[in-house]
């Protein structure tokens, strides 16, 4: 695994690789005909989401841009989440439960490890 460079944003296609690569027996989906650029990740054996992709305004974030952002929602543990919301491009939810979910943008604030690590424990949250 190469490092990340500072400030490089993984992108979708990373981020799917090392979600296809990672873990085993899940399902993608697109469930919102209206919004093609949202891609779940979810178990095949339950169903339960653990990752869910969008593009989003980032003024959805607090941001000051209306830009539109690539972001992940994960799935987290609820002791934790003050302590990853103080990290750079971790945020509260958006348009899921702030106590349980976090919204990390994918435009390389948050590192490639911090979002892989995320990425593990909401798989293991919403395992059977």
């Amino acid at each position: 695994m190469t490092p990340q460079k500072e400030g490089i944003p993984m992108t979708r296609d990373e981020l799917q690789t090392y979600i296809n690569t990672q873990f085993s027996s899940i399902e993608t989906d697109y469930p919102w005909v209206t919004l093609p650029n949202y891609m779940v990740y979810r178990h095949q054996s339950n169903r339960k989401w653990f990752a869910l992709v969008m593009n989003i305004s980032s003024d959805k974030l607090g941001l000051s841009s209306t830009a539109m952002l690539d972001v992940l929602n994960v799935k987290c543990d609820p002791t934790m989440i003050g302590s990853f919301t103080k990290e750079p491009g971790i945020y509260l939810a958006y348009h899921m439960s702030k106590a349980h979910w976090l919204t990390i943008a994918l435009d390389g604030t948050a590192s490639d490890q911090t979002i892989k690590m995320l990425l593990d424990m909401s798989f293991r949250l919403t395992a059977k």
